[in-house]
């Protein structure tokens, strides 16, 4: 049977479906306002027809409300704004639940990328044999970080999974009852999360899709790949934050830290104790019962009865289920041999620890506690230790030796630094090395970063410490000196016989975010590409396999996008032996949010790293020429982005013109929206969510494309651009990188602040910001040979254009919202009161947005 193209079966099971439904949630009564599910479809339409017409966000609602509100008064409209935004936050849920219910049929579960695709492709080229050694040493490692962008309660997200299963089905009736629930169901937490909160979120996913989805993969793999043998590399790895991330965040303490690994030790026992009771029901055969029945005991105990206590190892747990597969392979005709494997298989990737819990703090913190032990434990260093030169410190620091504990301190930071290495041993003893053994060291701007931490492990009393230690370089001109700052450690004895211990492998993390943030889009991207090439070459002069970790968050702006065709693109001179990655927000939720989505994503990612090493190895390296065409780029880029932040209105226009100042009010995350508490607005303090954030509910999108424009547009005047063209054609990297730039501007939106234009103070700051989206989406096209953006994804095209025709009415509230409070700001007597609403209008209109984006922030 002929199968419809893409935009067609989105068209079919996505748009159709939502007009639909939508019709039919916008006419449920769930408060006193009986006609605003009739409104609001007005109020969209005169949202468009008056950006059309260039009209201000302030025109637009007055003129609504004039038309069709009888004479109301401020509170009226208040009271109908805060409705709005009730209804608009639930279509996108309503739109989420849909486009997850079609997600296997819009996307072809079998096809390029799938486990199947690479299985006859490695067949038809005579590679399976290749295949088979990549998938030996391979691994994907996705770490879900609580980065604050995923703002749904447990009672909603129950809502949404029981809204995609009766979708799936068209259940009427059910969907009915889910759609009148979800308009009665708060949507804002009162309370700001506690990292454990945040924590307990992220393990449903654990729990529900990735143990399911992982396992079920690597069974595939043995039955087809490996023709029924066991598969010992632990292909999938699961990373975890909530708990172990320090960094910026002072409510993650110790007793978190030890309770979050608690917990997910609980849950991943508890997930093997589901399936042996299913299987105790099938295993009824002599002797099996009873080894069964004996495993289910311990678990139970373990699960239910603990307290801390495991009456069952992990070794005995699998030499159990190595016994009833020899029991039934040999006596029983291999009677349910399939279930006994699948059990296995997901031992192998959980083991009992189920996700690693990295522990993650700052290199300034660092300094701090090292000052502080300096002073306790004078008889360990130097007078002027401080005075001393880096080598001479990195000296120093490769002999310490002590036995220092939390009460040696009476810093709060100090001890909290101390007890966090203390609790990665306790952890190691109860939930195994893989529980919690990566200690990451955010903004590291030196090997002295590097050592001052491997220090602490031995201060502590840990010799030989089964923990890797794993610098993160951001800023870009620390990615640019990052391969002497690994020289130098490979170059230290004690560090060499440190890396020696953890059989020569070195992981190196580098942050798309903040590097973004730093040095502008094409900059960032191709200085962790440059510092991946240059890292790989000194790790192989020195004998250490390097693994690259990328701190990516959802948008392009923060290294999201198509994040497997990036991985895929790498040539030959990037070590790829694993691919690690932060996934954060809204992306868990919609990339990994059920078991096809969270299959589709794993496989792509996996396929990324048998395209590169198996189908196209040593195929897609860059040219000497194209490496100077994309140094040129990146520096005429990094320039124009340079002279935009130092502009004297670029703070105050983040500060007074954007929702910068509302993240933290927001109760999403647990975290505070900068590292410092100075009401003084530090750019170098500032995280990179709500900076990219900001920009995204402008809908101006700034980081993921400034600077693009400028950079080709130099050589399209300099009569160079066929340059840029054989670039563009010939590079998967680039082409990646500039289709997600235009990701980047398909969400962009500036008639909704074009009012801006006119605006005394930021009205030329304005119009730098647009004139750079107008050259960069002019250059983009010519590149691509596109009539129109994202003319090659029509379905991602369409499924952003509904969430932008969703959330309009919305965006068109927070800005008039703005607007009323810099107006009432200015007023001679302001009334504190009437702010304080406006201000909650803003906070309350972000989460609408922050999720239609799905990768937003």
């Amino acid at each position: 049977m002929y199968t419809l193209p893409r935009i067609e079966r989105f068209r079919q099971n996505v748009l159709s479906k939502y007009q639909i439904y939508n019709s039919v949630f916008i006419t449920l009564p769930f408060d006193a306002i009986d006609n605003t599910g009739v409104l609001l479809p007005l109020f969209s339409e005169v949202c468009e027809n008056g950006f059309k017409n260039q009209q201000s966000p302030n025109d637009i609602f007055e003129s609504f409300a004039a038309k069709y509100m009888e004479n109301p008064s401020e509170e009226q409209k208040i009271e109908l704004m805060f409705r709005f935004i009730q209804y608009v936050e639930r279509q996108v849920v309503l739109f989420d639940a849909i486009e997850d219910a079609a997600f296997p049929t819009v996307n072809n579960m079998e096809g390029r990328g799938s486990l199947r695709d690479m299985k006859e492709k490695a067949e038809q080229r005579s590679k399976s044999k290749e295949l088979r050694t990549f998938l030996e040493n391979f691994k994907v490692r996705t770490v879900l970080t609580a980065h604050p962008t995923q703002f749904y309660p447990g009672a909603v997200l129950g809502i949404i999974t029981d809204l995609t299963e009766a979708l799936r089905v068209n259940d009427l009736i059910q969907i009915k009852q889910l759609l009148a629930q979800l308009g009665k169901t708060p949507f804002i937490k009162k309370e700001k999360p506690t990292p454990y909160d945040e924590a307990i979120s992220l393990i449903w996913y654990l729990e529900n899709v990735f143990y399911t989805t992982a396992g079920n993969m690597i069974q595939y793999l043995q039955k087809n790949i490996y023709g029924g043998e066991e598969i010992t590399n632990a292909i999938f790895n699961l990373g975890f934050w909530p708990g172990g991330d320090r960094d910026g965040n002072p409510f993650v303490t110790t007793e978190i830290t030890l309770k979050v690994a608690e917990r997910l030790r609980t849950s991943i026992l508890k997930c093997y104790y589901n399936d042996i009771r299913k299987l105790k029901r099938k295993l009824t055969f002599k002797e099996v019962d009873t080894i069964i029945a004996d495993l289910e005991s311990k678990l139970y105990r373990s699960v239910f009865y603990s307290r801390g206590e495991i009456y069952l190892t992990q070794e005995e747990f699998y030499e159990g289920l190595q016994r009833i597969k020899q029991l039934i392979k040999q006596e029983h005709q291999s009677l349910y041999l399939d279930e006994i494997d699948l059990l296995l298989n997901r031992l192998n990737l959980f083991g009992f620890h189920f996700a690693t819990l990295d522990i993650r703090q700052n290199s300034k913190i660092h300094k701090q506690v090292f000052q502080d032990i300096v002073a306790k434990e004078k008889a360990l260093f130097p007078e002027n230790y401080f005075d001393l030169e880096e080598k001479e410190k990195i000296a120093v620091l490769s002999n310490l030796r002590s036995n220092i504990s939390e009460a040696d301190f009476d810093d709060a930071i100090t001890g909290s630094t101390v007890s966090s290495i203390h609790a990665m041993k306790t952890i190691q003893e109860r939930n195994g090395e893989l529980g919690c053994n990566r200690y990451i060291i955010s903004n590291n701007e030196s090997a002295l970063n590097v050592m001052e931490t491997f220090a602490m492990f031995h201060l502590c009393g840990w010799e030989d410490p089964s923990v890797d230690v794993i610098p993160l370089f951001e800023s870009v001109n620390d990615l640019h000196s990052a391969d002497k700052i690994m020289e130098q450690l490979y170059t230290n004895a004690s560090y060499k016989q440190h890396l020696q211990n953890r059989n020569n492998t070195q992981t190196v993390m580098l942050g798309f975010s903040d590097g973004t943030k730093d040095g502008g889009y094409l900059m960032a991207n191709w200085s962790i590409y440059k510092a991946k090439e240059m890292l790989t070459a000194i790790s192989i002069k020195y004998g250490i396999k390097v693994l690259f970790f990328d701190g990516r968050g959802g948008p392009p702006a923060r290294g999201g996008g198509k994040t497997h065709k990036f991985y895929a693109s790498l040539g030959s001179n990037i070590e790829n032996q694993q691919i690690q990655i932060t996934v954060q927000g809204q992306t868990i939720s919609s990339n990994f949010g059920t078991l096809d989505s969270c299959r589709y994503n794993l496989e792509n990612l996996l396929s990324a790293g048998a395209t590169n090493q198996v189908f196209s190895k040593g195929e897609i390296a860059l040219s000497e020429s194209e490496n100077k065409v994309l140094d040129e780029l990146s520096e005429l880029s990094y320039d124009k982005y340079k002279k935009f932040k130092q502009h004297p209105k670029f703070i105050p226009y983040l500060e007074r013109m954007s929702t910068l100042n509302y993240y933290a009010k927001t109760n999403i995350g647990s975290r505070p929206s900068k590292r410092n508490k100075s009401d003084q607005l530090d750019f170098n303090d500032l995280r990179a969510i709500p900076f990219v954030g900001s920009w995204s509910q402008l809908k101006q999108n700034v980081p993921g494309f400034f600077g693009v424009g400028t950079a080709l547009q130099h050589f399209e005047a300099t009569n160079q651009w066929e340059k840029v063209v054989m670039l563009y054609q010939n590079s998967l990297f680039f082409k990646t990188l500039m289709e997600n730039s235009m990701m980047s501007l398909c969400k962009s939106f500036f008639p909704l602040t074009a009012y801006m234009q006119k605006d005394e103070e930021f009205g030329a700051f304005w119009q730098i910001i647009y004139d750079e989206f107008l050259e960069t989406k002019r250059l983009l096209l010519k590149l691509s040979g596109f009539k129109e953006l994202m003319e090659n994804y029509p379905d991602g095209k369409a499924s952003i254009e509904i969430r932008e025709q969703i959330v309009l009415p919305l965006l068109t509230i927070q800005q008039y919202a703005l607007l009323k409070i810099n107006e009432l700001k200015s007023q001679k007597n302001p009334n504190e009161k009437l702010i304080a609403v406006y201000e909650k209008i803003v906070t309350r209109s972000l989460f609408g947005n922050i999720n239609a984006s799905r990768n937003s922030a």
